[in-house]
C-alpha cells in the first residue's frame, strides 16, 4: 500500500513558521530582510532563570521525571493560578507539557471523538483549526467583527452551536488582535457556553503582556464553569523563554488525565533542566516581565503612530500580546508597475519583495484583507520597517 496519511495531508504548516523561516533564509543569504512574522520576545532569558538550568545541569538533573511534571513545579503553577487567575486545581489537575501549543493538542486530542465541533472565534491563532483536524475534530469559524473588538459575542456563539458542538477555544489577550476579554465579556459568554454543555480550551498565553491599565481575566474562574474549563498558560511569552518550551494548563481532573496519557505515548515529561527554570520563572521576580511589557508598550505606540500615518491603513491599539493587525483591505484590487494586489497574500509577498519587511498575511488567521505585524522587534528594526513600509504602500495605487 501506498500514500501517506490523509489527515495529515489536509492540515496546512505554520504559515508564520514558513514565513519566518523564509526571511531566515533571506537573510542568511545577505537580504536585509526586516521580519514581523515571529512571535517572540527579542528579550534575554532572565538571569535567575539561567542561573537556576545551570544549577539544574550542575545537579545532574537530566533524567527522566514525572510524566505530568515535577512536583515543586506543580505546585508554582497551583500557586500561581490560585494568586493570580483565581483558579483552585489539586495536584492531578496540573499537566506541564512542551509549550502552551503542546498543551492545546493535548487538551483537543483528550477531548475530541471524530466528528466532534471544535468552536474558534476569527481571527485566531493559525494553529487552531489546524490541531483541531489531527484531533479528528472539525473546526467551525465564527467571525467576529473590529467593532466589537475582535471579541465574540453571546449572539454569535449561540448561532454557530449545533448537536455536535464540543469545544470553545478562547484566546485573550489574542494573538492575532491583541484583543482582551473583560470579565463582562466573559460573564455574558458564560450562560451559553454551561447550556451548551462545551468544553472551554482558555489560551492565556500572553496574560502578562497588558496595556492601557487593562486586566486579564480567567473564564475559568467563573464558578457555573469551573468544571468544563482547561486553562492553558506558559513561560514563552511573558519570560523570554520561547525556546525553552515549557507550557502548563490546569483543568478537570478527567481532562488533565486524558491529556497525560496522551503526552505519555508521545513526549513524556517535558525538558527537565527546563523544568527547574520554569520554576525559578515563576517563582521568582518579575521586574523583568515589567521593564519589557514597557518597552512593548513603547514598540506598539510607535509602531502604530508610523502605520496610522499611511493613507489606507486602519488599525485599533491592541489591548494585549505583541502584534498590530491592521485592515489593509483599501488595498485590494491596487498595483504596483505589473504586480498586481488581489488579497493579503499577494501584499504579504510585495511587501516581503518591494520592501523587504516580512508580515503575515491576514487568511491565515482567518481574516483575509488583514495582516499581522510583530513587534516583539528592537525599535531600530520597527523604525526601519515602518519607513520602508511606508514607501511601499505609497507605490500601490487603483486604476
Amino acid at each position: 500500500m501506498t500514500g501517506l496519511s490523509a489527515k495529515i495531508a489536509s492540515v496546512e504548516e505554520s504559515q508564520t513558521l514558513a514565513l519566518t523561516k523564509q526571511a531566515s533564509q533571506l537573510k542568511a543569504r545577505g537580504v536585509d530582510v526586516v521580519s514581523l512574522t515571529a512571535g517572540e520576545p527579542d528579550f534575554a532569558t532572565p538571569e535567575h532563570v539561567k542561573e537556576a538550568a545551570i544549577r539544574a545541569i550542575r545537579d545532574n538533573f537530566t533524567h527522566y521525571t514525572p510524566n505530568t511534571g515535577i512536583p515543586e513545579l506543580i505546585t508554582a503553577i497551583r500557586e500561581k493560578f490560585a494568586s493570580k487567575n483565581g483558579l483552585e486545581f489539586g495536584p492531578t489537575q496540573i499537566l506541564v507539557s512542551c509549550g502552551a501549543k503542546h498543551s492545546i493538542f493535548n487538551a483537543l486530542l483528550a477531548i475530541c471523538n471524530p466528528g466532534d465541533e471544535v468552536i474558534i472565534p476569527a481571527p485566531y491563532w493559525v494553529s487552531y483549526p489546524e490541531m483541531a483536524k489531527i484531533a479528528d475534530g472539525i473546526p467551525v469559524v465564527v467571525p467576529t467583527t473590529r467593532e466589537s473588538g475582535f471579541r465574540l459575542t453571546p449572539d454569535a456563539l449561540s448561532g454557530a452551536l449545533t448537536r455536535r458542538s464540543k469545544v470553545l477555544i478562547l484566546n485573550s489577550p489574542s494573538n492575532p488582535t491583541g484583543s482582551v476579554y473583560s470579565r463582562t465579556d466573559l460573564e455574558a459568554l458564560a450562560p451559553v457556553i454551561e447550556s451548551a454543555g462545551l468544553y472551554v480550551i482558555a489560551d492565556e498565553i500572553y496574560e502578562n503582556i497588558l496595556y492601557d491599565n487593562l486586566s486579564h481575566h480567567s473564564i475559568g474562574a467563573i464558578g457555573a464553569l469551573a468544571g468544563r474549563v482547561v486553562t492553558v498558560s506558559g513561560v514563552s511569552k511573558a519570560y523570554a523563554m520561547t525556546g525553552w518550551r515549557i507550557g502548563y494548563m490546569g483543568g478537570p481532573a478527567e481532562v488533565i488525565g486524558a491529556a497525560a496519557k496522551v503526552q505519555s505515548q508521545a513526549t513524556s515529561n517535558a525538558n527537565s533542566i527546563a523544568q527547574r527554570a520554569a520554576l525559578a520563572a515563576l517563582t521568582g521576580p518579575d521586574d523583568d516581565v515589567q521593564r519589557m511589557v514597557t518597552e512593548f508598550r513603547r514598540r506598539r505606540d510607535l509602531f502604530m503612530s508610523a502605520l496610522n500615518a499611511i493613507p489606507g491603513i486602519v488599525l485599533d491599539p491592541p489591548g494585549g500580546a505583541f502584534y498590530l493587525f491592521p485592515d489593509v483591505s483599501a488595498f485590494v484590487g491596487s498595483r504596483a508597475g505589473d504586480t498586481v494586489i488581489a488579497g493579503d497574500m499577494q501584499l504579504s509577498a510585495y511587501l516581503l519583495d518591494q520592501a523587504k519587511v516580512a508580515v503575515v498575511p491576514g487568511t491565515p488567521f482567518g481574516s483575509p484583507g488583514y495582516i499581522r505585524l510583530s513587534y516583539a522587534c528592537s525599535v531600530a528594526e520597527i523604525t526601519k520597517a515602518a519607513s520602508r513600509l511606508a514607501g511601499a504602500f505609497a507605490e500601490l495605487h487603483h486604476d
